[in-house]
């Protein structure tokens, strides 16, 4: 595993991008603050980037760093969340800014898987995170099922976990709004 964190370093830091293993399905990883590395995944997905894209950190704490203002609610989701959650913040900060949807929030999953979380808090920044697909087309629910367009398109696919035939599913989500107003998007 060192040696997949050490070479998905190397590309991150210098603007490429990664296929890698997450808490939830594989995703298509580069760092979130390069705007030209996040052109390139929508690029790779053949999505239009008028479509928000959301980013993986380490621990909740970093979530300040990227965020004008944490809802109070915020913090009682993440701490009862028992599968990966993913939160659309208002008033995103400091990521690049075709991340942002087009009221610029900006959704972010704190990370408990041993991979993604090891590379983020070595990374020190948000990694970008979405699945390993063509927009529209199914979500591969493990690395077995993800096409070689895809796996071509990237400058490092990550070893760690490509056996690991389980079946997972994308984060819930949820959109956050000023004065702890919330929506379900995704269960």
């Amino acid at each position: 595993m060192q040696e997949d964190i050490k070479k998905a370093l190397e590309v991150l830091r210098s603007g490429g991008v990664i296929l890698y293993p997450t808490d939830t399905v594989w995703g298509l990883g580069c760092d979130a603050t390069n705007e030209k590395a996040v052109e390139r995944i929508f690029e790779i997905k053949k999505r239009a980037d008028s479509k928000a894209l959301l980013l993986l950190v380490d621990n909740s704490a970093r979530i300040q760093s990227y965020v004008d203002e944490v809802p109070e609610i915020a913090w009682d989701l993440i701490d009862v969340a028992d599968k990966p959650l993913t939160i659309i913040y208002p008033n995103a900060k400091n990521v690049a800014t075709n991340l942002l949807a087009e009221d610029k929030s900006i959704g972010i999953r704190v990370t408990n898987e041993q991979f993604s979380k090891s590379l983020c808090a070595q990374f020190r920044r948000p990694i970008v995170s979405t699945s390993a697909n063509v927009s529209g087309e199914v979500t591969p629910s493990n690395f077995s099922l993800i096409t070689e367009e895809i796996k071509s398109a990237v400058d490092y696919v990550v070893t760690f976990k490509q056996n690991d035939i389980t079946h997972n599913k994308p984060s819930s989500i949820i959109k956050l709004g000023i004065g702890n107003v919330f929506q379900l998007i995704r269960e």
